[in-house]
């Protein structure tokens, strides 16, 4: 208030300075303060004025600034500010207390407000986007689980709340979030250190200077609490306090955001040529040098004289300029740089409205403002469009909330040879906009714990594999969760997949479920052992039918031939090679044409073999009551009885398979779900009921066969086939009533090798039963091929 009226006694609207006037405040260093001095400040103002709010102000033209600036006035600041006199001027009631502020140090993102802090301008970026960046830094490492530490002020509260808000939105969950209690001497450390002991999460972040941590770390050091990763704010990246050897069990590796630093012209020579002679009014400086030196100014210490054998009396002729000590590393005074930028912001503006020209000014009328009795609102009009490169070519200017371009340094903390803590730039961070941000980092250059390069891990739950996906922990964080085997049929090849996915259709997930490979095709194939024996077989088994024939039509003539219908058997011997050889089309490649014709030729040959075993059986009936006197069966007595029942049987599958290949033909299909990582190519029937009718037909002509054979198996020896023509029957129904379920319960080339077995099987059923007796005579019994033998063998019956 004494700043704003130059009165002890404040006057409100009123002004007691004589000069020139107050242009700018810079300062304060801290958030807090800076909040609570612009609500007392923000009461200065005309009831008619702006809503606009004053700020803490240093004497910023003292001696000057610059040769470049030498024709700005300079403001008077050897006056004593006291009661107002008859000089003393009012302000305009047009215009309030606008006085421009930029501070150098506070980040709080509540001050860019503009809407209550008007004229507040800063040259270090706001907290928000330092939170930002921290958490673009979180996700770069691929931190999940972190800890967060700030201290209980609206520094550290503020950027951790937008912390959380940013990691949250990348995933990252927060292990837990502590409050460095301000309030407290120890600062709450044992708690917080048994917090940080317990967790799992390996890195965490803070936002405290660097007086609250010192009880913290300390705290950590006495439970033996150490390889953590520490992220840094801007407040303690740089700390000498904490650079200290003993911290470095704890802080070695830890990586931060520090305040930008940069040239700053002609400072490092004007400390150098510091020295006591030329700044006598300076007592510090003595001692100072006694310091640096370790010399003692005898003049003034003649006690110390004394001892002069023990230390080196100052003579005033050494060099600053040979030391290499912190005081004159101007590259690491990153807070002064600011300050320095701060200077020069108010300085430009100065420049820029001394620059003005009548009737093109920025005001009213296009007027310009009179340097030397300038309001403070019309110096704010130049502090918002400053805009200027420092000597290091660092751009400074002030966007629409008064914050400057976003810049940062990214330091790593690393142990140099001697043990010490050093800060090393590792990357930056900066923006022109919070569109356009730039995050860069070597991160090869980084040394972790221990000097590792290795990026430490800080994860609630260990990364899923590939081939296993992300299940969440109930009741827990996002980043908890379990790893579950990809589902049969599915892959995933990524970290921490969130869900597995289904490989294409004709693929099939390989071992480990990461990736697809072509799936296995299957079908009956003639190169494998199981379809070339199939097809041995069957070519082996046609040939037993064909000599079979043969030998019957080189034993034509004989008895045994003559009372069993030739013509009948010849036709049966020829069906039943057919009936092998069907088998043929079942093994292979089930192309379209061989699905079209296998079952129905495989239902046409066996209808053939059974009419034909119905015919012969048929006959034996009628030739046997056809030799009783007056039999009216004597009529149908002939071969013309064999070929209808013959022809009609055979003619009605016929037509049941066409209309078959009519209506619903089988077709070759690709069967990708009935046997995981396999595509069974096989025959899909097109119609099942007209297969199941064609089985059903010939099962239905087997039975008769059997029910006719079983009523005539007594019948006389000479004319009688029946005995075998039953067991036969009964043979060919069992295979077929065994292949049902066997058919129903198997899928791809083993249901395919079920038929051609059946097929095989009743077949040389029907061969053997009904022709190896036959054969037995023929070859082995030529005594029995005789008809005396025939006619014995029915008299002797007849006489039993």
């Amino acid at each position: 208030m004494w700043i704003l009226s130059n009165r002890a006694d404040h006057v409100p609207n009123y002004q007691c300075q004589e000069g020139f006037q107050l242009a700018a405040i810079i300062g304060d260093p801290s958030s807090t303060r800076s909040i609570l001095m612009a609500r007392i400040l923000g009461l200065q103002r005309y009831p008619q004025s702006p809503n606009v709010v004053p700020y803490l102000f240093t004497n910023m033209m003292k001696g000057g600034i610059n040769s470049r600036f030498k024709n700005i006035p300079q403001l008077d600041t050897g006056k004593q500010m006291g009661e107002c006199n008859e000089n003393a001027i009012t302000h305009d009631t047009r215009h309030s207390l606008d006085t421009d502020t930029v501070s150098f140090f506070s980040t709080n993102p509540f001050l860019s407000d503009r809407s209550q802090f008007p004229s507040f301008f800063r040259t270090i970026p706001s907290d928000d986007f330092q939170s930002r960046g921290l958490a673009q830094l979180v996700n770069y490492f691929e931190w999940t689980w972190v800890g967060l530490l700030a201290e209980d002020t609206d520094y550290g509260q503020q950027a951790i709340q937008t912390l959380q808000i940013e990691v949250a939105k990348s995933g990252v969950c927060i292990a837990f979030s502590e409050s460095i209690l301000t309030n407290v001497a120890n600062r709450n450390a044992f708690h917080i250190a048994q917090v940080i002991k317990n967790s799992a999460a390996n890195v965490i972040v803070t936002f405290s200077n660097e007086g609250n941590l010192v009880p913290i770390f300390e705290e950590l050091m006495r439970q033996n609490v150490s390889r953590k990763v520490w992220i840094a704010s801007e407040a303690w990246s740089t700390s000498p306090l904490l650079s200290n050897k003993r911290y470095s069990r704890i802080l070695t590796g830890a990586i931060g955001f520090a305040i930008h630093s940069g040239e700053m012209l002609g400072f490092e020579q004007y400390l150098n040529e510091v020295h006591p002679s030329r700044s006598q009014e300076d007592p510090f400086i003595k001692d100072f040098w006694e310091e640096v030196f370790n010399c003692e100014w005898l003049d003034q210490k003649i006690q110390s004289s004394l001892q002069s054998n023990q230390t080196q009396p100052c003579t005033g002729s050494e060099k600053l300029d040979s030391l290499q000590i912190s005081y004159n590393d101007v590259k690491q005074l990153r807070v002064t740089y600011n300050v320095y930028s701060a200077v020069y912001s108010i300085a430009f503006a100065l420049q820029d409205m001394m620059a003005c020209k009548g009737g093109e000014g920025p005001f009213i009328h296009r007027t310009c403002a009179n340097i030397s009795e300038f309001l403070p609102w019309q110096i704010l009009h130049y502090v918002k469009n400053v805009h200027f490169r420092n000597p290091d070519g660092t751009e400074v200017f002030f966007d629409k909330n008064g914050n400057p371009p976003v810049q940062y340094d990214i330091v790593n903390w690393q142990m140099d040879a001697e043990g010490e803590l050093q800060q090393v730039n590792v990357g930056s961070y900066g923006s022109r906009s919070p569109s356009l941000q730039e995050f860069n980092i070597n991160s090869t250059a980084v040394k972790w714990v221990g000097g590792s390069s290795q990026i430490p891990e800080s994860l609630c739950s260990p990364s899923c594999l590939p081939g296993f996906r992300k299940a969440a922990k109930e009741g827990e964080a996002i980043c908890c969760f379990l790893c579950i085997p990809c589902s049969l049929g599915e892959f995933s090849n990524h970290i921490d997949s969130i869900e597995c996915s289904k490989c294409p259709m004709n693929h099939w997930p390989n071992g480990n479920q990461d990736g697809c490979l072509p799936k296995e095709m299957e079908f009956l194939s003639f190169q494998e052992p199981l379809g070339m024996g199939l097809a041995i077989m069957s070519i082996v088994l046609c040939l037993v039918p064909s000599v079979i024939l043969g030998l019957f039509i080189l034993y034509k003539d004989t008895p045994v031939m003559k009372a069993n219908n030739r013509f009948v058997s010849y036709v049966l011997l020829l069906a039943l090679a057919m009936c092998f050889l069907c088998s043929l089309p079942f093994i292979g490649y089930p192309s379209k044409g061989k699905c079209l014709v296998r079952q129905t030729t495989f239902g046409i040959c066996f209808a053939l073999c059974v009419s034909c075993i119905l015919a012969k059986t048929i006959m034996v009936i009628i030739a046997f009551n056809a030799t009783k006197p007056n039999s009216d069966l004597r009529r149908w007595f002939g071969p013309q009885c064999s070929y209808t029942v013959i022809i009609v049987c055979t003619v009605n599958q016929i037509v049941l398979c066409a209309a078959w290949l009519i209506v619903s033909p089988p077709f070759s299909e690709h069967n990708t779900y009935v046997k995981p990582g396999k595509i069974i190519i096989e025959c899909n029937e097109g119609s099942s009921i007209a297969f199941w009718c064609m089985l059903g037909y010939l099962g239905l002509l087997a039975t008769k066969s059997l029910i006719v054979a079983f009523l005539a198996r007594k019948l006389p020896d000479s004319f009688n086939e029946a005995t075998f023509i039953t067991f036969s029957m009964l043979a060919f129904l069992s295979v077929w009533l065994s292949f049902i379920p066997a058919y129903l319960s198997t899928h791809g080339k083993y249901m395919v090798a079920m038929e051609v077995f059946a097929i095989l099987s009743s077949s040389f059923a029907l061969v053997f039963s009904i022709f190896m007796p036959k054969c037995y005579i023929l070859l082995l019994k030529p005594e029995m091929n005789t008809k005396q033998y025939l006619m014995g063998r029915q008299s002797a019956k007849k006489d039993y």
